[in-house]
């Protein structure tokens, strides 16, 4: 593969992750986290880019579809989790690019009603989706540049001409905020969904490409993407901290946002603006409608038409949940991510480990733990938090809403001792 080939790649594989959450989190994580920004930043990247990067690298492992991640779990499951994940993507964080599109990047200039703004933003996404063969190359040669030089210039603005004045943090455990707010950015989900989508561009461009090659491709699209990622992230969130004293504590994501721009381009912020949140949002749904599309597209034999009633179905759930405030979208996730999240990391993790480690009963029983430990992180967000405290308070981590962390590592460690012990 030409390093060309491998630039193109790597640009697509940061846009399709760079979407709403990805953009209006870590300014408000910085602005709340003070001078302890840098360890908010390690939280946020954390479960924000090494997390989703490895799910790439079991991407280039399995060079299949999200169905090969837990299938040793079993197909039954895997299957489940598949539906469970996809039906989370296209009705939480797709809809939410088209609402903070039409907060941030609409409605400041034109005033139009957000029903208007995601009709004609599912459309265009609807395009894109459909003429599947064109999207590696346009996200990757045409858009994803746009995102970078918008990013850099904001970032760049705030970093050289604000004094670093910091204000004090509002987070009692800034690192585990950190994470926490990590999940939703949707990313650890976004890398089983668009690593898919990627290793299916691939295919369709270059039907000859070997395991090895794609392996290799991959590997080094994920790693450089990551690199992109990790420093975007760790540049909004000290841009954030570095207007700790500039707004009022209760200003909102996207308030933050637009002032932290207008602040640093004054009358050139909105434009600016307008261009990054819509090429971020737009690219970051057309992975998560596609990669949908692909996977009901391979449940039912390749039909062209799965894919594109799948599409049309994406669509217009996004148009649907795009009516609300972005705000109301984010706090109706916290629940769903609570739960899946965790499953999806060990997921991750488990098939980036060399195989010897990974067997099918090590898959089950490590995965069943984390089932079983994230029901009351589960059951907390859902308002019942104060009824089962008095039976978690054991759980190792539970008041930092990790609890199914080192259960879940005694079940792998102790899985494959036992498994060596009996060879």
């Amino acid at each position: 593969m030409s390093k060309k080939t491998i630039a193109v790649t790597s640009f697509a594989l940061f846009s399709l992750f760079f979407g709403a959450g990805n953009l209006i989190l870590p300014p408000q994580l910085g602005f709340k986290s003070g001078d302890l920004w840098w360890l908010v930043a390690i939280g946020f990247c954390l479960s924000a880019v090494l997390i989703p990067i490895l799910g790439i690298l079991a991407h280039a492992k399995l060079q299949g579809t999200m169905f090969d991640f837990a299938q040793k779990v079993s197909p039954t499951f895997s299957l489940v989790y598949c539906y469970i994940i996809y039906a989370i993507s296209i009705a939480l964080p797709s809809p939410r690019t088209a609402s903070v599109t039409h907060e941030m990047a609409i409605q400041p200039i034109w005033n139009s009603s957000s029903l208007l703004t995601s009709i004609i933003y599912f459309a265009l996404v609807y395009v894109f989706v459909v003429n599947r063969s064109k999207i590696l190359d346009v996200i990757g040669k045409f858009l994803t540049p746009g995102i970078l030089i918008v990013l850099l210039l904001i970032i760049g603005a705030a970093i050289f001409n604000i004094d670093f004045n910091f204000g004090a943090a509002e987070f009692k455990n800034p690192f585990t905020h950190g994470v926490l707010e990590g999940y939703q950015t949707f990313d650890a989900i976004g890398a089983v969904v668009v690593g898919g989508v990627i290793i299916i561009s691939i295919n369709i461009k270059d039907t000859k490409a070997s395991y090895e090659t794609k392996k290799s491709l991959i590997r080094k699209a994920g790693w450089f993407a990551g690199l992109g990622l990790f420093l975007i992230y760790a540049g909004l969130i000290l841009t954030g901290a570095l207007f700790g004293n500039s707004f009022d504590a209760d200003v909102s994501r996207t308030a933050l946002l637009s002032g932290i721009s207008l602040k640093t381009w004054g009358n050139t912020a909105t434009l600016l603006l307008s261009i990054l949140v819509s090429l971020a949002c737009f690219t970051t749904a057309v992975g998560i409608v596609t990669g949908t599309a692909d996977f009901i597209k391979g449940r039912f034999n390749d039909s062209k038409r799965a894919y594109v009633i799948t599409a049309i179905i994406g669509c217009v759930l996004g148009v649907l949940m795009g009516q609300f405030n972005v705000g109301y979208i984010i706090a109706v996730a916290i629940p769903a991510l609570m739960f899946i999240y965790p499953i999806t990391i060990v997921l991750i993790l488990l098939n980036v480990v060399p195989e010897q480690y990974a067997s099918p009963k090590i898959f089950k029983w490590v995965v069943l733990t984390t089932i079983v430990f994230s029901i009351p992180d589960f059951l907390g967000s859902i308002g019942y938090g104060d009824v089962i405290a008095s039976f978690t308070s054991w759980i190792p981590l539970r008041e930092y809403h990790m609890g199914w962390v080192l259960p879940a590592l005694v079940v792998f460690v102790l899985g494959n001792f036992s498994q060596q012990n009996r060879e």
